[in-house]
């Protein structure tokens, strides 16, 4: 019994000796595989989709139209490659979508060198992506994801939207498919071709009824080589007419140390100028004089400033 029982724990140390031995040569493995799990599982399918996987289906030039119960066309779906898979979403190449509106017309169309479709029917680009409105506006979009579903475009992924004089960094957008209004969500900055940055948050992109306007009711910071403004009441920018308005209580900064207070500022950046202009009261202050005046026309770039109505100065 005494020799049954030394035999048993001689064959237990042996395993635990065989398992250690075991889990040493291959912990590298074993800890890949942790991480990969949890990597895996905080990581959207789309992202992890290899290209290489094996396909089921592979159809060139390929259709496909939506109808409504009514039979009215809701959308088309064309790209050059289709290819699905047995545990994957369908993958799309050089992809359009069509939506049409309830008169069967064309109201909006959205390109992408890659897409993929999954079995709920919502469609994810990726990559640039152009948005033509109804109107005929198109925008350019640049993100990891954007997302089709329910008549909404949305993406909670960083978005960089490519201006006509201006690249517009945000966290994310929002879009409605019949509609020519863009929200560009979160912190927002806009790189103005000019050199002057503009930061703040919750940006609207207007181009309904022939508007190009970019429009934001959050604190607003507004950089130029040659001043800095701050706004507390937001932003709008008007593309055709190269006006922008700071809206609210303003600051202007020019590093020299003086200040100059006014009201809802105009700046117009037209023909590479720099004209700050306001028709409501204004005041600067400098170590050696303060002025107030009805209304201020300042020129950043020549540093000139000009104050009328009802001006009353002080100087030390």
């Amino acid at each position: 019994m005494g020799l049954f029982q030394t035999k048993k724990i001689q064959s237990f140390l042996i395993f635990i000796i065989v398992l250690v031995a075991i889990l040493w040569i291959f912990q590298d493995n074993i800890v890949n595989i942790s991480v990969l799990k949890k990597t895996t599982s905080d990581v959207d399918v789309v992202e992890t989709q290899d290209k290489d996987t094996p396909y089921l289906e592979k159809i060139d030039n390929f259709i496909i139209k939506e109808y409504s119960n009514d039979q009215v066309l809701l959308h088309t779906i064309e790209a050059d490659v289709y290819k699905s898979f047995k545990n994957a979403p369908v993958q799309l190449e050089t992809v359009k979508v069509t939506t049409f509106d309830e008169f069967q017309k064309e109201s909006l169309t959205l390109k992408s060198n890659r897409a993929v479709i999954f079995k709920s029917g919502s469609i994810h680009f990726i990559g640039e992506v152009e948005i033509k409105t109804l109107s005929g506006i198109s925008h350019e979009i640049d993100t990891e994801l954007l997302v089709v579903k329910d008549g909404q475009i949305n993406s909670n992924r960083k978005i960089v939207y490519l201006g006509e004089t201006a690249k517009i960094i945000a966290e994310g957008m929002d879009m409605n498919l019949d509609k020519d209004i863009m929200n560009l969500n979160g912190e927002v900055q806009i790189l103005q071709d000019t050199g002057a940055t503009i930061n703040t948050k919750d940006l609207f992109i207007n181009q309904a009824d022939g508007m190009k306007e970019y429009i934001s009711k959050e604190p607003t910071v507004y950089r130029s080589n040659q001043s800095v403004v701050n706004a507390d009441n937001g932003i709008n920018i008007n593309m055709n007419s190269e006006l922008t308005k700071l809206l609210g209580n303003v600051d202007i900064l020019d590093g020299s140390g003086s200040s100059l207070k006014s009201y809802d500022l105009m700046i117009d950046q037209s023909n590479g100028g720099e004209i700050f202009m306001s028709n409501s009261p204004s005041h600067f202050q400098s170590s050696t004089v303060d002025i107030k005046a009805k209304k201020m026309h300042y020129d950043g770039i020549s540093k000139k400033l000009k104050l009328t109505d009802e001006v009353v100065a002080i100087y030390e």
